[in-house]
């Protein structure tokens, strides 16, 4: 009954939130970050799963996204992830990332654990990065396995080169994201590691249904949500709120008394 009381605290005040919030980071030894999509709207990157806007809610990701897409029809497959993955690149951080980067500086969060490819985090300043689902900085070939920057991808796209190919062998390029069938990359089990001893694990922005990232919150002790939808772990949560990311931190950096968002 204690977290049901909270929750609907958290959602009628959203400056009441941020203050609980903020008194639970002072509390903490330990607090990590798990961010999703949701982070990332602010910057101009649309989310996945959003009711009636969410780009899966429009395509299917195995056809779309997959190991067995790029492999089955490569070309269809840069036609459609390239542009966006460009657009991605380009994005900057919003006041969600750089309000992370001063709570990881002030010594309120250990690190954080993104779903995201984007780098925005990484561009905002934050040290402490576990990118479970790769980024958009380098590729390789699924032959040779030689590493190129992902620029290589963009150049050969572009000159009309689908797909890219690789420089030494020819064999084909693919980005260092993890595609949908992929297994997991070496970040997601060190995040795992650095969940351990984890009192707080703080939630932005995912909707936490795709695993086994979803399970993460399982290994904390104390579990806060920020998002605009409910979430399968909600009825855990000690704080719960239906924000944007960029309102709540606002808010939140005010409660702790940090300047310069």
């Amino acid at each position: 009954m204690r977290t049901r009381k909270v929750v609907r605290k958290m959602m009628s005040g959203p400056s009441g939130a941020a203050s609980r919030v903020a008194d639970i980071l002072r509390e903490s030894r330990k607090t990590m970050v798990l961010t999703g999509a949701g982070v990332s709207t602010e910057s101009g990157i649309p989310d996945y799963r959003s009711k009636g806007t969410g780009l899966w809610e429009k395509y299917d990701p195995m056809e779309k996204a997959s190991l067995q897409a790029l492999l089955s029809n490569p070309a269809e497959f840069y036609r459609f992830n390239l542009p966006r993955w460009c657009d991605y690149a380009a994005a900057q951080p919003n006041i969600t990332h750089r309000a992370l980067y001063q709570l990881e500086r002030k010594g309120y969060i250990h690190g954080i654990i993104t779903q995201n490819i984007d780098g925005l985090h990484r561009k905002a300043g934050s040290q402490r990065v576990w990118e479970v689902h790769g980024h958009l900085r380098t590729c390789r070939c699924l032959d040779c396995a030689a590493s190129y920057p992902f620029t290589e991808l963009i150049t050969q796209f572009n000159r009309g080169t689908n797909p890219p190919r690789c420089p030494q062998c020819n064999g084909l390029l693919r980005p260092d994201v993890v595609l949908f069938g992929d297994p997991m990359g070496d970040d997601y089990y060190r995040a795992r590691e650095e969940m351990h001893g984890c009192e707080v694990l703080m939630v932005v922005g995912s909707s936490l249904q795709v695993y086994p990232v979803a399970d993460l919150p399982r290994l904390a002790r104390r579990l806060v949500i920020i998002n605009k939808e409910p979430t399968p772990w909600d009825p855990k949560a000690e704080v719960v709120a239906y924000k944007e990311a960029g309102s709540f931190f606002h808010n939140l950096l005010e409660a702790l008394g940090i300047e310069g968002q």
